[in-house]
């Protein structure tokens, strides 16, 4: 099976032969600008204020349209159109969401810890005088990840969340991640790290993956007999380049090393 099978954007297989020939790092002549010309940037960490990295064709956040000033906060709403992808940093999370996807980003709200003052005995307040707590900004955290059509590829660490589609829940300890949602099926692979997968309609089928390099793939489906929506799956449409990629724009690297585009198949046959 091919690592690209099933892609429908022709620039994203240019980029996965790019990023395979080392075209961003190996300073050969011309290829930083010809990076820059097709995808905007070479692929490094995004700088504070800037939420997108690259938009091919149309996408939208919260309804409007997205460009490359847009800023994207736990709580938005991203979607893309046919033949579309956007590839965006939300805090310390890195996401590349391809063609025809509506993905929620759900929220938690915290309060940021004050630096608490000696404590003293007050003087009477006046009425209009507000207390520290009432002062203090509220933090939005990113708590999950509703997925209600289409494909998502992110990386996180340290960062447990909940991640939601029309047949599967999936608890992620922080970690990368593909999954595509249609509505009576979802296929999710672990690319590496921990995840907690369990099939929405079926409680008894549930299943922890522990992964280091695609190592369990599945389909979580509904209608099938309690204990069996869950199956193992092939190694389908993504790869290591793109997860280092998306990884480089919040500064990181993937946990594990691969020469050029050598891995070409799933470690394992299912």
């Amino acid at each position: 099976m091919k690592h690209d099978e099933g892609t429908d954007d022709p620039r994203r297989r240019q980029l996965i032969q790019a990023l395979a020939a080392g075209l961003f790092s190996t300073g050969l002549p011309g290829a930083n600008a010809w990076a820059f010309d097709l995808f905007g940037s070479r692929p490094k960490q995004l700088p504070p204020g800037q939420s997108i990295y690259r938009i091919t064709g149309q996408a939208t956040v919260n309804g409007k349209e997205a460009t490359m000033e847009t800023r994207i906060h736990p709580g938005d709403t991203v979607q893309t159109a046919k033949n579309s992808e956007l590839i965006f940093v939300v805090d310390t999370h890195a996401m590349l969401l391809r063609s025809d996807s509506h993905l929620v980003i759900e929220t938690d709200q915290k309060k940021a810890e004050p630096n608490k003052p000696a404590i003293t005995k007050p003087a009477e307040k006046k009425p209009a005088e507000k207390t520290i707590e009432e002062t203090t900004p509220l933090t939005l955290l990113i708590n999950g990840l509703r997925i209600l059509s289409g494909k998502l590829l992110t990386v996180s660490r340290h960062s447990p969340m909940r991640v939601t589609t029309a047949t599967a829940t999936i608890g992620i300890r922080g970690t990368g991640f593909y999954v595509e949602s249609v509505p009576d099926q979802t296929y999710f692979c672990t690319c590496y790290g921990t995840t907690d997968v369990a099939a929405s309609a079926d409680p008894a089928s549930n299943t922890t993956v522990v992964s280091y390099h695609h190592d369990r793939p599945l389909y979580i489906v509904k209608g099938q007999a309690q204990g069996n929506n869950i199956r193992n799956a092939p190694f389908i449409n993504h790869t290591d380049q793109e997860l280092t990629l998306i990884e480089a724009l919040v500064g990181r690297t993937p946990p594990f090393v691969f020469a050029n585009d050598a891995y070409s198949a799933p470690r394992r046959d299912y």
